[in-house]
């Protein structure tokens, strides 16, 4: 008895453990089926949205919090598309008085400061859209979520532009340091692809601003980086345009030189060359490398856009000079032509009239669509003070002599930051003028007479045919 008793509680243990193992298996399951898409469904194309914020945007809190919490509607991915591939390069916290980390927690970021959030202050979390999702789906939008640690939230706006001064184009991607004073808190922002950024619910006040070309994409000012600054007072509103440039600490030293012509020879200087303040002949001198002491006379020294307009009114002057000529001589050929031309017989049919095709047919000029034009604020700010150039086109009194090597030495000349170069030198030779006419073709050969040749050569026939050895006789069989 005890032993039936104790195989059929064995039985009882064995089967419980059964369902129990069945029962966990389908938990398992169903939990490994809810986290992601089913297998062989479409996979997911919509980008990742942000949900919510903790603490919510636009909200007052009594204490500073510990971390920014953004949370999102699926799982995102822990590298970003953006030359920082961390994800602390998907966000610009302002003000940021510490390094800023981000610890990724699948579906929602935390956004924490070193040093803590402080008290009394205005704080602008922006959400960059590089984040992306494990499908690779980027978001499309930025989206900024503002709230404050004591005071009421402002309604004031900083917006402008920042433009690459010396390359003449939009600074796409530009860092924006907006500084306010005296207690120099940091707000970031980054300029759009035409170079436009903008800041809101600012607070009011004196802001030290500055247009940063982040080229190492750190967040910061690094001392070669070109930039630019302006002050702004700001109420309501404010708009700003920055002209990045690098403040160089030295002047412009003339780096080459090359004719031209006989009388004209572009320089180069080794950096820009401030447009405020123009080169003259007092900052260059000329003289020949054998005799330094004889100075050549210098006419003027043009930019390179006064240069190129003068050169564009004397060909346009020479192309009028050359029409009025072929004209001349088209009327006075015409005027021979008649004197000599019979007259047509009575009895010839006269042509019919070509006509040209009825307007109708043609488009008008009203019709045709205008050509766009750009009307950005970087375009704008552009037009009003053009890019600096590195160049100046030095005119000389008189043509140089072909040949001869030359030495050319500038001084005081100013770079944008206002500071003045100290001597600079180098060498340039006009070239010869190339010789033209048949002569000047070194490619064509002269014809040779051979008739005379081939008389002046002996009359071998003769030997070769004496020096023929005879055929052998062939013998009959």
């Amino acid at each position: 008895m005890d032993g039936q008793a104790g195989g059929a509680r064995l039985q009882a243990r064995r089967a419980r453990l059964r369902v129990g193992f069945a029962l966990a298996a389908f938990v398992a399951y169903c939990g490994c089926a809810s986290t992601g898409d089913p297998p062989g469904g479409p996979p997911r194309t919509t980008p990742p949205a942000l949900l919510a914020s903790v603490p919510e945007s636009g909200a007052v809190l009594a204490e500073p919090p510990r971390h920014v919490e953004l949370r999102f509607d699926e799982v995102i991915g822990e590298r970003i598309a953006a030359p920082q591939p961390t994800l602390a390069g998907a966000v610009l916290v302002s003000p940021a008085t510490g390094p800023v980390s981000v610890d990724w927690h699948r579906n929602h970021i935390t956004i924490s400061i070193k040093g803590g959030f402080r008290p009394q202050r205005i704080y602008r979390v922006e959400l960059l859209p590089v984040v992306v999702d494990l499908h690779q789906n980027r978001m499309k939008k930025a989206r900024t979520i503002v709230f404050s640690t004591g005071p009421e939230i402002p309604s004031a706006t900083l917006a402008g532009t920042v433009v690459d001064w010396t390359s003449g184009r939009a600074a796409n991607g530009a860092l924006v340091q907006a500084m306010l004073l005296p207690d120099s808190l940091p707000y970031l922002a980054l300029a759009d692809s035409v170079g436009n950024f903008s800041l809101r619910a600012m607070p009011p006040g004196d802001y030290l601003v500055y247009g940063v070309l982040d080229q190492n994409n750190n967040r910061r000012r690094d001392p070669r980086e070109a930039f630019d600054t302006a002050r702004v007072a700001l109420t309501d509103s404010a708009l700003v345009g920055l002209y990045a440039f690098t403040h160089d600490t030295i002047g412009p030293r003339i780096r080459s030189a090359d004719p031209v012509d006989s009388i004209t020879v572009r320089i180069t200087f080794d950096r820009p060359v401030s447009p405020a303040v123009a080169v003259d002949t007092s900052m260059v001198h000329v003289s020949p490398l054998a005799d330094t002491t004889q100075a050549v006379a210098l006419l003027t020294v043009l930019t390179t856009a006064a240069y190129d307009s003068a050169a564009k009114i004397e060909a346009a002057a020479r192309a009028a000079a050359q029409a009025a000529r072929d004209s001349a001589t088209r009327a006075a050929a015409a005027a021979r032509d008649t004197s000599h031309r019979a007259a047509a017989p009575q009895h010839a049919a006269a042509r019919p009239p070509v006509r040209p095709p009825p307007l109708g047919a043609l488009p008008r000029h009203d019709s045709l669509p205008a050509a766009r034009h750009d009307t950005s604020r970087a375009t704008k700010m552009l037009a009003e003070r053009p890019a600096p150039s590195d160049t100046r086109v030095v005119r000389f009194a008189a043509p140089l002599e072909a040949g001869v090597r030359y030495a050319i030495t500038t001084a005081n000349v100013v770079g944008l930051t206002g500071v003045k170069s100290t001597r600079g030198r180098t060498t340039f030779t006009v070239p010869r003028p190339r010789p033209t006419g048949p002569a000047a073709d070194s490619t064509r050969r002269a014809p040779t007479d051979t008739t005379a040749a081939r008389r002046a050569q002996p009359d071998t026939t003769a030997a070769r045919r004496d020096t023929v050895p005879a055929p052998l006789p062939v013998k009959p069989r």
